[in-house]
């Protein structure tokens, strides 16, 4: 078996650049680590870097993903939820089921201010990764912090998908 040569700094991050850059899926900080024969951590700094040169990337649940500027009609909107943490996966589901992106999750901490956790959730495919994740790392939701009341950005094709988004979550219980 060939072992990986490993890459260095600048070489490293223009790699990480080109493989963000080439994926239409999330890349894992492990397999960047194992495709340059670094840590981790190694790459998590790497990525700090990239960050603070303005390259738009962001870190979800399933690996790293570089935002991509596009000359996109749709449209996004803010909406407010308040559920308990078991109907997470439900509240998930209906809004990807109609085709629309959760690009993130939103609380107001009384201590922190907002904080908010890019999401990128697409499709059931998705959300139950996530819930995986979340379930094996033991991890609590934002919302935990705010007695389950939080926001989501979420992106669709138009307003009248946003809209009956918005109502199928009110119809669940789960729209403030």
């Amino acid at each position: 078996m060939k072992q990986n040569k490993k890459i260095l700094g600048e070489d490293r991050r223009a790699f990480i650049l080109r493989h963000l850059l080439d994926s239409n899926q999330p890349i894992t900080g492990s397999d960047l680590a194992k495709q340059t024969n670094v840590s981790r951590q190694v790459i998590v700094q790497d990525i700090s870097l990239l960050k603070a040169k303005n390259h738009p990337i962001i870190a979800t649940a399933q690996g790293y993903i570089y935002i991509k500027k596009t000359n996109s009609t749709t449209q996004t909107k803010v909406i407010a939820c308040r559920h308990s943490e078991a109907d997470t996966e439900e509240e998930l589901n209906i809004i990807v089921d109609h085709g629309v992106l959760v690009k993130n999750v939103i609380v107001e901490h009384q201590v922190y201010g907002e904080i908010t956790a890019s999401l990128m959730l697409q499709n059931r495919r998705d959300v139950e990764l996530f819930m995986k994740k979340k379930k094996e790392t033991n991890a609590q939701l934002l919302s935990a912090l705010t007695e389950g009341i939080h926001l989501h950005t979420i992106e669709g094709a138009n307003e009248n998908i946003l809209e009956d988004v918005c109502h199928a979550l009110s119809q669940a219980g789960y729209l403030l």
